[in-house]
């Protein structure tokens, strides 16, 4: 075999990016942080950053969400985190035009991170600040977050979240994903509202409850009830075994 010469190719860097979603206040949310360094300073961006050389991709995803907000995920292995133990995580797609970032050529793996309404991150990194936001917003630059001027994300940013946003609404169509959105112990009225905030659209609860409950392995009773939603107590479900959904969950056309 011939000898191999680096030198022979171009350098370019690897990066991370994460599309990190949870549902607040009946909304789809994602989290972006405000950029503290050129290029794009000032602009709101997704999570993110470089590839270091002694680690893999999903540790870089990892350690980025929590250099960067102070959040985590927890192992992709482990069926069952404990409350509070983060997020799912999932490797999104890849994205190198060569004029996505103007220091260098740069090649980004996104990183698509699911979770329950988690607590107001803290910045950190090269983050000047970190919020969640609705993506509606995020996705659409001309009605700008709230109380700021209209201003599209950094980088290829808007594109690499709605690719996140449409993977989440196409696999929680035939998978039990949508209970990532969740708290380990949930009503179907609940659940029912993170398919409302994902697909944007209004479900018919007496419909739902009956395709959700007859769904074979998506929940199991919890054995207990709730009145956190206010009125009669509401039967609590936790995640089933099942990871495909056999019928799904079809969204419904709008």
């Amino acid at each position: 075999m011939s000898p191999y010469d680096p030198s022979a190719y171009p350098p370019f860097a690897v990066t991370v990016d994460l599309v990190v979603l949870t549902v607040r206040r009946h909304a789809l949310c994602a989290l972006v942080v405000r950029r503290g360094e050129q290029p794009f300073q000032g602009r709101w961006a997704l999570p993110g950053g470089f590839v270091r050389a002694d680690e893999d991709l999903g540790a870089a995803a990892a350690r980025e969400l929590a250099e960067e907000t102070g959040l985590c995920v927890h192992d992709p292995g482990d069926p069952a985190p404990a409350p509070g133990a983060g997020a799912h995580l999932e490797q999104l797609a890849t994205y190198g035009d060569p004029d996505r970032d103007p220091r260098m050529r740069v090649v980004s793996v996104a990183h698509l991170a699911l979770a329950p309404d988690l607590p107001a991150p803290r910045p950190g990194g090269d983050a000047d600040s970190v919020r969640w936001a609705p993506v509606e917003e995020l996705l659409s630059p001309e009605e700008g977050l709230a109380d700021e001027p209209p201003a599209p994300l950094a980088f290829d940013h808007a594109r690499i979240l709605a690719d996140g946003v449409e993977r989440a609404r196409s696999k929680i169509e035939y998978s039990s994903l949508a209970t990532a959105f969740c708290p380990p112990e949930f009503t179907v009225g609940e659940l029912r509202r993170v398919y409302e905030a994902v697909w944007g659209v209004a479900l018919d609860p007496r419909n739902f409850h009956r395709k959700v409950t007859g769904t074979l392995g998506f929940l199991v009773p919890a054995g207990g009830t709730t009145t956190r939603q206010g009125g009669r107590p509401a039967q609590l479900f936790r995640a089933g075994g099942a990871t495909l959904l056999n019928p799904p969950m079809l969204r419904p056309e709008v």
